[in-house]
């Protein structure tokens, strides 16, 4: 079972696991989760990026992250508050979306401050208390209340800590770089074309590839293609679908096309993924 889903009839969770469910497995997370390693170290990847975590990193995943853990010593273990997406619109709406981005570009930080650790502690320890008290009749409102406060604990430290600069990307060149990877991460599912991504960004195709190359090191097209690859896997593993089904919902013209694009960004076909992936 994965304990970092939440359902309609639970809207939040809280506990402690070691992640074991999300060992070799690419898992889309459809809710928000917030985790603090409490022993051991792991190797994980958020979407794209390689993450190495150790005691007191906290890890924050956003709805629509892809999860997945590549290894972890035997005494690894997190704390988390898992919580709907509905939840985490209520606890945010009045924060300023830059700082949203900014988290979700930094989903992972380890804490050497004493002062930013006990906050930490402190939810996790009021979010496991209220989480265990089936029957309080408010322990939805109080769940919520504990995730906005940490958000807004959150906030102030961002301000506090990081510059102006830091928190809204650099130059020019980095927050183009960063908005386009936002953009691709929300829409490579139905648009593989980088005039796309190059128009929503209100420049042009060929200063967009400049820009991914010199921030990046890899080309506008190259990362479309990562991502959507990424994605295909998650369906591939984590759902029934068809071949043709999945073909359909990424939007290729065929199945065959579909095939073969697999292929050629993997080096198997998607029937062999999934076999081997079983």
């Amino acid at each position: 079972m994965n304990p970092l889903l939440t359902t309609k009839a639970e809207t939040f969770r809280s506990g402690s696991d070691n992640l074991e469910f999300y060992h070799n497995r690419l898992i889309k997370l459809t809710n928000g989760v917030l985790l603090f390693c409490s022993g051991g170290e792991a190797e994980i990847t958020i979407d794209l990026e390689k993450h190495h975590i150790i005691p007191n990193t906290n890890i924050m995943l956003l709805p629509g992250s892809i999860l997945s853990l590549r290894s972890a010593s035997p005494d690894f273990q997190i704390h988390y508050f898992a919580y709907s997406g509905e939840m985490m619109k209520v606890a945010c709406f009045r924060l300023d979306p830059a700082f949203m981005h900014f988290m979700k570009e930094n989903s992972c930080y380890t804490h050497t401050r004493l002062e930013t650790i006990r906050p930490i502690l402190r939810m996790i320890e009021a979010s496991a208390a209220i989480y265990a008290d089936k029957e309080n009749q408010f322990r939805e409102s109080i769940a919520q209340n504990l995730l906005q406060i940490f958000f807004l604990d959150t906030y102030d430290k961002v301000q506090r800590y990081f510059t102006k600069e830091q928190l809204e990307g650099g130059n020019r060149k980095g927050q183009l770089f960063k908005k386009f990877i936002h953009l691709v991460h929300t829409n490579c599912t139905m648009q593989r074309d980088v005039a796309f991504y190059a128009e929503q960004l209100c420049i042009s195709t060929r200063y967009l590839s400049a820009i991914t190359k010199e921030v990046g090191q890899i080309s506008a097209k190259e990362i479309i293609d990562e991502f959507l690859t990424l994605e295909i896997k998650v369906a591939l593993q984590s759902t029934n679908l068809s071949l043709k089904e999945i073909a359909d919902r990424y939007n290729f013209p065929d199945q065959s096309f579909f095939g073969r694009y697999f292929k050629k960004h993997t080096g198997m076909s998607p029937k062999e993924y999934r076999a081997k992936r079983i």
